[in-house]
């Protein structure tokens, strides 16, 4: 029996399972039956019953009967699991092979003839990514600075980071105060702090940034969000790493159940939005400065314009200028 595809199973849930449940109704089909002809549109799911043996013609070849779909399943499911099994098991074979050249490579002269640096553009950032995490045997530094990552890739993070954690790595995780909003982030963070990893959020704006075992680092290419440099020179990761280290140390716990924690949030978030608007930057570098989309952002100095009784910005930053609010955080509102 030939092997079956996926468009096969497609067609088989979509058409071949409703007509082989009619022939069972009706307790079989004439071979005249003008459902069945060679111009009906049920002509393939007919045909597929037929190759996979739940229809078989009766005694006096003038009947479509139905048969016993448990032999049918055995004989196409089984072969896929053993198929199954033996693709997992080479997968595991090739990246044990795998592991052991990067690891030769890396005590290798030639790991460092490519210079400290490598560019990497489009589909070739992520399986590097996914190599590089999974080399890693002792500590993941990653900063996330917006939240916009769709739920698939958040997922498929956190499927990586926690085989990394389950494997002893520790690993710490920045964002922003705004992905405490974004309900794909905090499955993320739920699922990776039961493993041990520690998220902390900060209203600053910061650049993307992963750095493996302090010795590799991966950032974004300057305007260009295809590109990702690769960092192996020393002294540029141990400067990354300080900077992430500050930047930690600044950065409130990823709690969503601290109340007190959410209102010192928003109240670093208004803050910050005053500054924005103080040094003069459109609403898309605001917005990105904070982590938000420009409607939200919008919607920030909105709430500053009711909160000072104003219906201008210009009378905002006046208002603002004459209390001497400079966007601290100890600027109380409505001062």
């Amino acid at each position: 029996m030939a092997g079956y595809r996926p468009e096969d199973r497609e067609l088989f849930e979509r058409e071949a399972t409703g007509l082989y449940e009619q022939v069972l109704a009706d307790g079989g089909l004439a071979i005249d039956d003008p459902r069945i002809a060679a111009d009906s549109p049920q002509r393939r799911a007919f045909d597929l019953l037929v190759d996979l043996g739940l229809l078989q013609l009766d005694g006096v070849r003038t009947t479509w009967r139905p048969v016993e779909p448990s032999n049918a399943q055995s004989r196409v499911v089984t072969p896929l699991g053993t198929e199954g099994a033996r693709l997992i098991d080479e997968s595991a074979r090739w990246a044990s092979a795998f592991a052991g050249l990067s690891q030769s490579w890396r005590r290798s002269p030639a790991s460092s003839e490519s210079g400290p640096f490598l560019y990497l553009h489009g589909e070739a950032i992520s399986p590097y990514l996914t190599a590089l995490v999974n080399d890693a045997q002792e500590e993941l530094l990653t900063a996330q600075p917006q939240t916009t990552r769709s739920a698939k890739t958040v997922a498929d993070a956190a499927s990586r980071d926690i085989a990394a954690l389950e494997r002893g790595l520790s690993m710490r995780t920045l964002y922003q105060h705004s992905a405490r909003r974004h309900s794909a982030t905090h499955k993320y963070v739920a699922r990776v702090t039961e493993h041990g990893a520690e998220v902390r959020t900060l209203d600053e704006f910061f650049n993307r940034m992963i750095v493996v075992d302090r010795r590799v680092a991966l950032i974004p290419a300057p305007d260009d969000l295809a590109t990702a440099v690769v960092v192996r020179e020393p002294a540029i990761v141990a400067y990354f790493v300080d900077i992430f280290e500050r930047a930690f140390a600044r950065a409130r716990p990823f709690t969503s159940a601290e109340r007190n924690v959410l209102r010192e949030i928003a109240t670093e978030q208004r803050s910050m939005t005053i500054r924005m608007l103080i040094e003069g930057h459109s609403d898309a570098v605001s917005a990105k400065r904070l982590g938000v989309s420009p409607r939200t952002y919008a919607g920030y100095v909105a709430d500053l314009k009711e909160e000072y009784d104003v219906e201008t910005r210009f009378q905002l930053g006046y208002v603002m200028g004459t209390r001497g609010i400079a966007g601290q955080d100890d600027d109380a509102p409505g001062e």
